[in-house]
């Protein structure tokens, strides 16, 4: 089995695909797992979730650079589900002194408008250890999206992936209210994804967490 990646080889790959990106001229920032770890929740991610802001070029055109930009990094590989046309990027890691098998961590890119991903301006992404990262209040809102997208999914291995996100959602939660964070200033946010997460959060406390709805209301939640 191979040796997963640690959290300072996922910071290393963020920071080479960051690279990559902004020397273009394209603006873009970490969510996911990796986002989360940057605000301090303590589960070490096992890939790289980046969204780069354009319009301009989809996921696989960026898939292709980041591949040719950095071909000592990063590599592509044909998807094996049947009837798939999409490519997965991989970074290369260093080899482990414990398993002679090639070590290696998945990087997801994605565009604005997919999965509700919001268009974030430049001056709006947050900087943390020099990494760019999407603002907490859109971090902890897609986190829920995508748990709410795990538990009704078909597939028993997405499901799986509910409570590791329960898990991400409940630290990340307590740090934004740490933080003082609030909805409410969050005006550059799509009505259409405070509305769809609202819907979530409703089964998220029913279903999980009732004891949290104070700590929702903290950051700007009217649940009734």
């Amino acid at each position: 089995m191979s040796v997963p990646p640690s959290a300072e080889e996922i910071r290393g790959v963020a920071r080479k695909a960051v690279t990559a990106f902004t020397t273009r001229g394209l603006d873009c920032c970490l969510f996911g797992s990796a986002g989360c770890a940057l605000y301090g929740n303590s589960r070490t991610p096992n890939d790289v979730d980046l969204v780069v802001m354009t319009n301009d070029y989809d996921p696989e055109v960026l898939k292709e650079f980041l591949a040719k930009q950095s071909r000592l990094n990063f590599y592509l590989i044909r998807s094996k589900k049947v009837g798939a046309t999409y490519k997965i990027l991989y970074a290369r890691l260093s080899p482990s002194l414990y398993s002679s098998r090639r070590r290696c961590c998945k990087v997801d890119i994605l565009v604005p408008g997919v999965l509700n991903i919001p268009f974030i301006a430049n001056t709006r992404i947050v900087h943390i250890d020099d990494l760019p990262v999407m603002p907490l209040i859109a971090l902890l809102l897609l986190k829920l999206q995508g748990w709410s997208d795990h538990r009704a999914s078909p597939r028993s291995d997405m499901q799986q992936k509910q409570y590791v996100d329960v898990r991400d959602i409940n630290q990340l939660l307590a740090v934004a209210v740490q933080r003082g964070e609030h909805i409410g200033e969050a005006t550059w946010l799509p009505q259409s994804l405070k509305d769809a997460t609202l819907e979530q959060l409703g089964r998220f406390i029913d279903v999980l967490r009732p004891a949290q709805r104070e700590l929702w209301e903290q950051i700007g939640y009217n649940l009734v």
